[in-house]
C-alpha cells in the first residue's frame, strides 16, 4: 500500500523487546514482499505465530479445471443461474483463468473457514450483500460495491451478515496495487488518479480471538493444505507498515470524461501481474457536439477481456441479452463492439437531452488467453456469439 498505518499497540523500536502485562514477550512477525525488498508490515501476536500442530492435503470441494476457449468464440455467461454452493472461499465456482489470474463467482450465507492464500494477493468485489471480513489485521465491514484487497499470506475469513453475499473474487499469481502512474515515486496518490488515499478503508483496531487447536485452510501452487494452529493466529494486539488488507468502493471511482469516447484504460482501478481491473461507473456521457458516445468496434489483439456486469444499463449491448449479473469474455483474436442499432439510439438518446449513463461494470483485462471454467460453461448463453449477425 502506499501510505503507512499503525494499529493498536507497538512498541516505540522495530525488533526491540515488546512486553506483555505479565512480562513475556509478544512474538513479533514480518509480512513482507519480494524477500524483504518491497512493502511490509509488523505484527505483534500474543502467542508464537509458528506453532503448528497438525498438517494434511485437502481435495477442493468444487472442480476448478480450465479447458481453453476452442473454438475462439466471444461468450456471456449468467452468474444468476450458478447455485450457491459452501461458503465464499470453498465454494468459489471457477468461471475463467490462466497462469496470472484465476476468476471465480460464489454465493453464499454461511462463514468461511480461516483462510490463507499463499499463491497471490486477491480482490474480491462484493456484488450484493454485505460481509464481515475478519484477519490477523483487524476487521472491515464489506457491502456491495466494494473491491476488498487481500495481501498474499494473510489469514482470514468471510463471514456474510443478514443474508447471502455474492462476490467475484480475482487471485492473482503475484500483487494487486493501484496503477503506478497514479503514484508518486513516494507512494502517493497523484492529483489525476481517480481516487485516492481517503477513498481507502482498512481495518481499524485490533480483533484479537481467543482458541486453541484451530484450523486455517491454505493454498499454494501444490494445492491445498488444512494447517492446525495451536494458538488461534487472531491473537495480534497491534501492527504497523504499508502491507495490509483495504477496501475501496466502486462509487468512489471518479470517472475520467473526454470530449469523444475514452478507451478503458481510463477506468483502470488496480494493476496485477499479467492484468488489469477496470470500474466502469456512472459518468456524464462525450460532450462533443458530434461524438458518438458509445464505445467503437474494437479488436484487443494483446488481452482477453471479462466483463462483469453488476448495476445499471448498459446501452451498448442492449438486446445481446446481456443483463446485471452477466460477464462477457471478449477473446484477443475477435473483434467486438455495440450491438447493432446501438450507435443510433444512444445519438437519439442524446439529442433528447440524454447526458449520462448508469452503466456500473468490473472488467478484467489480461495479457495471456482466460482459459474457461466448469462453472462458466455451466451458465453460458449458447446464442451469445451471433448477436452481432442478427
Amino acid at each position: 500500500m502506499p501510505y503507512y498505518r499503525v494499529v493498536g499497540e507497538v512498541p516505540r523500536k522495530r525488533h526491540t523487546q515488546f512486553r506483555r502485562p505479565d512480562g513475556g514477550l509478544y512474538a513479533e512477525e514480518l509480512m513482507g514482499e519480494e524477500g524483504f525488498s518491497s512493502d511490509s508490515s509488523l505484527l505483534y501476536h500474543r502467542h508464537l505465530p509458528t506453532a503448528i500442530i497438525k498438517a494434511e492435503a485437502v481435495t477442493p470441494a468444487v472442480e476448478t479445471r480450465l479447458e481453453p476457449n476452442l473454438p475462439l468464440s466471444p461468450r456471456h455467461f449468467r452468474t444468476q443461474d450458478l447455485a450457491g454452493a459452501g461458503d465464499l472461499v470453498a465454494g468459489r465456482i471457477t468461471l475463467a483463468g490462466n497462469s496470472d489470474v484465476r476468476l471465480s463467482y460464489a454465493t453464499s450465507d454461511q462463514p468461511s473457514e480461516l483462510y490463507r492464500n499463499s499463491m497471490g494477493d486477491e480482490c474480491v468485489y462484493v456484488q450484493r450483500g454485505r460481509a464481515r471480513f475478519e484477519s490477523t489485521y483487524g476487521v472491515i465491514e464489506a457491502a456491495e460495491g466494494d473491491y476488498v484487497v487481500i495481501p498474499t499470506g494473510t489469514i482470514h475469513r468471510w463471514v456474510p451478515q443478514g443474508g447471502p453475499a455474492n462476490v467475484l473474487a480475482i487471485e492473482a499469481a503475484g500483487h494487486i496495487r493501484p496503477p503506478r502512474r497514479y503514484l508518486s515515486q513516494y507512494g502517493q496518490f497523484l492529483e489525476h488518479a481517480p481516487y485516492c488515499e481517503r477513498d481507502l478503508r482498512a481495518p481499524s483496531e485490533p480483533f484479537v480471538v481467543e482458541g486453541e487447536e484451530v484450523p486455517v485452510l491454505v493454498r499454494t501452487r501444490g494445492g491445498l493444505t488444512r494447517l492446525v494452529y495451536r494458538n488461534h493466529p487472531f491473537d495480534v494486539v497491534g501492527w504497523d507498515g504499508y502491507l495490509y488488507p483495504f477496501a475501496f468502493n466502486i462509487e468512489d471511482f471518479e470517472p475520467i470524461v473526454k470530449k469523444t469516447h475514452a478507451p478503458p484504460p481510463v477506468h483502470q482501478t488496480f494493476e496485477g501481474p499479467g492484468f488489469v481491473v477496470c470500474s466502469f461507473c456512472p459518468r456524464p456521457l462525450d460532450y462533443h457536439p458530434e461524438a458518438v458516445p458509445i464505445p467503437y468496434n474494437h479488436h484487443n489483439v494483446d488481452s482477453d477481456e471479462f466483463m462483469f456486469y453488476v448495476g445499471g444499463d448498459y446501452s451498448a449491448r442492449a438486446g445481446s441479452g446481456i443483463d446485471v449479473g452477466s460477464i462477457s469474455l471478449h477473446p484477443a483474436g475477435f473483434t467486438h463492439g455495440p450491438q447493432p442499432g446501438a450507435v443510433e439510439a444512444v445519438i437519439d438518446a442524446v439529442s433528447r437531452g440524454v447526458t449520462t449513463t448508469s452503466e456500473v461494470a468490473v472488467m478484467v483485462d489480461t495479457f495471456r488467453p482466460l482459459d474457461l471454467g466448469q462453472g462458466a460453461l455451466s451458465c453460458e448463453d449458447p446464442g451469445y456469439a451471433w448477436t452481432w449477425a442478427r
